[in-house]
């Protein structure tokens, strides 16, 4: 009942998550929607700081629903579906570039989504050339975000998946929100060992509580968008907490040489 009432009028209108008009509902919601549209502009914020200082474009997947070309000028934007003002539509585990011509890849709530990781991370490191990087903001597992994510939300959350694979039915129904902490922290080792072409430059912790008070896609804000600067400098002002309860995290890898050294 109170999901019910909690929930915001476009996302009722969702019938099949997987359409392209799922998209450009979601689009709709977050440039209507204050609080959440500053939670994706810190996040581009945060992504365009970690571009690196090489030549190439800079690829983003996943961008049917955001506006990350705001923030990068001459971005390609991408998806997975066939929505309208973006450059492509590709599948992310089947990159149509050459080796080693892209600067970078970003990406905004998408790994989790990717059946077969190791596919996409193979290609990744196929595409983007020595010293650039690959930039994701995902959900991250803290003892607050697993409680939300395994309770509050709809996608799947298994944080004890003994694979990083997963049966998907859709491109946007399926999912493991655990599966960044998986790759990146459970199994740290495992991913060095088969990925040894990715080093794990940064993987920063953050926003505790603004995206729960954005409502996200699904529910009404339960705060304005000029409350967004006071909140983010509270959770900012007690890192530990930001840390210790972080619902997501910037996690930046960087392609190294063959060899293995940095740099392009």
């Amino acid at each position: 009942m109170l999901r019910r009432l909690l929930a915001h009028p476009l996302a009722r209108e969702i019938d099949d998550l997987d359409h392209p008009a799922c998209t450009m509902l979601r689009r709709r919601i977050i440039a209507e929607k204050g609080f959440l549209r500053k939670i994706y502009r810190e996040w581009y914020g945060s992504a365009a700081a970690c571009l690196p200082n090489v030549e190439g474009p800079v690829l983003e997947l996943g961008s049917g629903a955001g506006f990350l070309d705001e923030t990068i000028p001459g971005v390609i934007t991408s998806d997975v579906l066939p929505i309208p003002g973006l450059s492509m539509a590709l599948d992310a585990h089947f990159l149509p570039f050459a080796r080693a011509v892209l600067r970078a890849v970003v990406m905004v709530d998408v790994l989790h989504h990717l059946a077969k990781p190791r596919l996409f991370l193979g290609e990744t490191a196929r595409c983007v050339k020595p010293g650039g990087t690959l930039i994701m903001i995902e959900p991250w597992v803290t003892r607050w975000s697993a409680f939300v994510l395994s309770k509050l939300h709809h996608e799947p959350f298994d944080m004890a998946a003994e694979e990083w694979e997963f049966v998907t039915s859709g491109p946007l129904t399926g999912a493991n929100q655990a599966l960044p902490w998986i790759i990146f922290e459970r199994d740290r080792e495992r991913f060095a060992a088969e990925f040894p072409e990715w080093q794990v430059r940064k993987i920063q912790p953050t926003m505790p509580f603004s995206y729960l008070l954005s409502g996200g896609l699904s529910f009404r804000s339960l705060a304005p968008g000029g409350a967004f600067g006071i909140v983010r400098r509270v959770e900012k002002r007690y890192a530990l907490l930001e840390e210790r309860c972080a619902m997501f995290a910037l996690i930046v890898l960087e392609r190294l040489n063959s060899d293995g050294s940095w740099g392009g």
